[in-house]
């Protein structure tokens, strides 16, 4: 027992709660980073793109990792909206409106899309129909990525962003040590409360961004098949 515990006999309790929690990020970065990958090679494969892969940055901070996503998705972001404007100018008015319909069904979407994918991509397939459909016809996934990068940005602004990422692998004495140098002693507890609301929200936007990614791959394989 280290000797501060004597005079602050809650902070084995602490050491213990700050691992968990930075644990449960590190988790929910890691699941970002996945997921983002997986979007990338969707969209390199199907719609053309020529997006780079990302890795997490093991000897960086939060905040740098968090950058690192947003700058990921806001480039295929940039993609989508390329897409977005090619199926306004060639589609008509009111089959465009339809794509952005959501009571239209998904097949009768894809189906709109099919017409004009091949003159946009210089190929016509119903994987690339589909994809644009789930991406940029919908405004639910473009909801649940803007929402991810709102997250990732606060985290990023908040108490966490200085903190290292690699103090995972450390023990939980050196974690706790490693945030004491991140944050002011008198800042811990404000530490861990901040692990706390951001990870409620993180977590969230991190399991349904997951889900959105695969369910749009799912979509493509059912295509493909």
């Amino acid at each position: 027992m280290a000797q501060s515990d004597f005079l602050y006999p809650e902070n084995p309790k602490r050491r213990q709660e700050v691992n968990r929690l930075h644990q449960q990020l590190l988790d929910c970065l890691s699941d970002s980073f996945h997921a983002t990958n997986k979007l990338t090679g969707v969209l390199n494969m199907h719609l053309g793109c020529r997006l780079a892969s990302i890795e997490m940055k093991r000897d960086g901070t939060i905040k740098e990792n968090c950058d690192i996503i947003i700058q990921a998705i806001t480039e295929i972001q940039k993609e989508l909206q390329k897409v977005d404007e090619a199926l306004k100018d060639k589609l008509e008015p009111t089959l465009y409106r339809k794509l952005q319909d959501i009571k239209e069904k998904e097949t009768e979407k894809i189906a709109i899309v099919q017409k004009v994918i091949s003159v946009i991509l210089g190929e016509a397939t119903s994987a690339a129909s589909a994809v644009a459909v789930k991406l940029v016809g919908s405004n639910v996934t473009t909801g649940i990525i803007n929402k991810l990068v709102s997250v990732l940005a606060q985290i990023g602004a908040s108490l966490l962003g200085s903190i290292g990422v690699a103090v995972l692998g450390l023990g939980i004495d050196m974690i706790f040590r490693a945030i004491l140098g991140a944050v002011e002693k008198t800042q811990l507890q404000e530490a861990i409360k901040s692990y706390e609301k951001h990870l409620v929200e993180f977590q969230s936007a991190s399991e349904k961004y997951h889900h959105a990614i695969t369910e749009v791959s799912n979509t493509v394989k059912h295509q493909t098949k």
